[in-house]
């Protein structure tokens, strides 16, 4: 089965050189573009991510106290999840299945635009995450998801809720499989398309994370890295970070595939 795969916009910000790249120009900032996907095929309809919730006051005040004044999050009105998915003709109550890579507020904003859709988050990243964390991560739980899509997921939306183990295809030529990296709850999506292999993940922030093996910065494992970069080199025809900015300029229109 091979898919498409479109890359949409969803949010921009500059942050910390060596939020990116581990131990480099401190000096320096980059910039971040947050992206959704649209995978279509064999009649199915798959949505990495779903962008900033609609008040993202809260994130962009919390950002700015955490980075500086300088990171300034700024999302036009067409980059809203429901104006970005109309501009790709995608209606959000006809997508089967959203998978959410990692568990944090700029992924997991919009999950009830989705009432049919099978929502679909790592087994490990869920419990490391959400229900146990091992450690104190930099995120409270809180800045993971909202208590009320908490609530929703595994009360009301519980049918369509589904944790994927690490490695789990979710459908034909579509597999998730655990990476960590950035957050436990970070996976690679790897999706067959006519132009080869393509991994989408956040464990890497820019191309050059992986293809010139800089690990990222804000990562809870670099030793991770290493080993999950090496791995996106060896099987992919095409890596797709999900913060590059740079992706509807070697994708012109963010059409992947």
């Amino acid at each position: 089965m091979d898919y498409t795969l479109r890359m949409l916009r969803t949010g921009t910000v500059e942050v910390p050189y060596p939020e990116v790249y581990w131990m480099e120009r401190f000096q320096d900032w980059t910039a971040l573009e947050f992206q959704m996907a649209v995978i279509q095929g064999g009649g199915k309809t798959v949505v990495v991510n779903t962008g900033f919730p609609e008040d993202i006051s809260g994130i962009a005040q919390a950002w700015r106290d955490y980075l500086g004044e300088r990171a300034v999050l700024r999302r036009p009105d067409e980059w809203k999840t429901a104006a970005a998915l109309r501009s790709a003709g995608i209606d959000p109550a006809s997508v089967d299945f959203v998978l959410l890579t990692p568990l944090q507020l700029y992924a997991t904003g919009n999950l009830r635009l989705f009432p049919k859709a099978r929502i679909c988050v790592s087994r490990r990243g869920w419990i490391e995450d959400i229900i146990a964390p091992t450690y104190p991560h930099h995120v409270p739980r809180a800045g993971c998801l909202s208590d009320a899509d908490l609530h929703w997921l595994i009360g009301d939306n519980q049918a369509n809720f589904q944790l994927l183990e690490d490695v789990q295809e979710v459908l034909p030529g579509l597999v998730c499989r655990w990476a960590g990296v950035h957050h436990r709850s970070s996976m690679l999506v790897e999706v067959q398309t006519a132009r080869g292999l393509a991994i989408l993940s956040d464990c890497a922030f820019h191309f050059a994370n992986v293809e010139e093996l800089r690990p990222l910065g804000i990562a809870e494992s670099i030793i991770e890295a290493h080993g999950v970069y090496r791995d996106i080199r060896a099987r992919a025809r095409h890596f797709i970070p999900l913060y590059e900015p740079k992706i509807h300029e070697r994708y012109p229109g963010g059409i992947v595939a």
